[in-house]
């Protein structure tokens, strides 16, 4: 029965993150740390993404630094082109409360910090440097991808200029710790609206390189796949 629930809770992070892709307006109701690990007197979880949401329109420009991060976790070839929403999403899954599970005050601060840089939503730029290259789509051109996806490109019409992706990333905002040598952050890949994977994770900065942290108990709950 408890994995059921699981199930149907990481059905909902799915249908909320595809949702949002038909168009704006809408604000992704996702779960927030902290207040959320507690339960109410009725023993039940509240659910904070109706109190406290991410992803609230009107964020601006995507910071400068995280342009850096992410260009170094696709800095390898990969096998497919990459397309990136233009707009940033984040989600955080409430399963007893978040999916993050900080233990030390290292943690707590990068958790904090994740969650702040993502209350609004904001917009990416063309200013990744990816050897590879990659292409930049509005939200609604990104679910106009996704339905091609799902359909397997049968309009024609509309799905040519789609022709050979495999997903569409939505990417969020880092959240980094006050030496600026460690961050989490997220990908939510998706090959249709209710199709996709992703998660949240840390990363630091070694050797002036960005690269993932090995996997730790943080962040073990907050991959998911639909």
């Amino acid at each position: 029965m408890a994995g059921l629930a699981v199930f149907v809770l990481l059905a909902l992070v799915w249908t909320r993150v595809g949702c949002r892709t038909r168009g704006r307006g809408t604000t992704s109701r996702t779960a927030i740390p902290g207040q959320s690990a507690k339960p109410a007197q009725d023993g039940s979880v509240p659910d904070l993404s109706v109190t406290s949401p991410l992803n609230v329109p009107g964020g601006g420009a995507a910071p400068a630094d995280a342009y850096e991060i992410y260009s170094a976790l696709y800095r390898e070839p990969m096998t497919e082109p990459i397309i990136f929403s233009d707009e940033t999403v984040t989600d955080i899954p409430q399963v007893n409360g978040s999916c993050l599970q900080p233990s030390t005050a290292e943690e707590r601060e990068l958790m904090d910090a994740f969650v702040a840089a993502n209350r609004q939503a904001h917009r990416w730029e063309a200013k990744f440097a990816i050897p590879a290259g990659y292409k930049l789509l509005s939200r609604e051109e990104a679910g106009e991808a996704q339905r091609c996806l799902e359909t397997h490109f049968q309009n024609a019409a509309v799905c040519a200029r789609f022709k050979g992706i495999l997903h569409v990333r939505f990417l969020g905002v880092p959240g980094f710790d006050r030496t600026h040598t460690h961050a989490l952050v997220s990908v939510v890949k998706m090959c249709g609206s209710f199709c996709g994977s992703g998660g949240i994770f840390e990363v630091e900065e070694v050797g002036g390189v960005w690269k993932r942290s090995e996997p730790s108990a943080f962040t073990r709950e907050c991959s998911w796949m639909y």
